[in-house]
């Protein structure tokens, strides 16, 4: 979806990784303004689920920038939910992202837990 005043887009995604080292597929959508500074800032959210069928759900926001050929840059945080006794240290924990797209969609991720 894409609509103007401000110019927003809607983006869906898929991944996989790990979570705790638990691997985990997720998905979910992100919504990202431009700013009149050239800035972006994006919120969503989404759900992981590890191979064990554990679910992960997240919301979480981010400000970034736009690069050459498309490529986009984030940097914000995540907040996590799951019923999971194994992963239950996420309901308490902030999650700090660096979240980089590349002119072709390839994304990469990186989460640290924020104590």
């Amino acid at each position: 979806m894409l609509s103007s005043d401000p110019l927003t887009l809607e983006v869906s995604f898929e991944d996989a990784g790990t979570m705790l080292g638990v691997a985990t597929n997720g998905m979910g959508p992100y919504t990202s303004e431009a700013r009149p500074d050239g800035s972006i800032y994006g919120e969503g959210q989404g759900a992981m689920i590890t191979a064990d069928g554990e679910p992960i759900t997240w919301k979480g926001s981010g400000a970034g920038k736009l690069l050459a050929g498309g490529a986009v840059s984030y940097r914000g945080i995540l907040y996590y939910r799951t019923p999971s006794q194994k992963l239950a240290r996420l309901n308490n924990a902030c999650g700090v992202f660096e979240y980089e797209v590349d002119a072709a969609g390839n994304t990469i991720t990186k989460v640290w837990e924020w104590k």
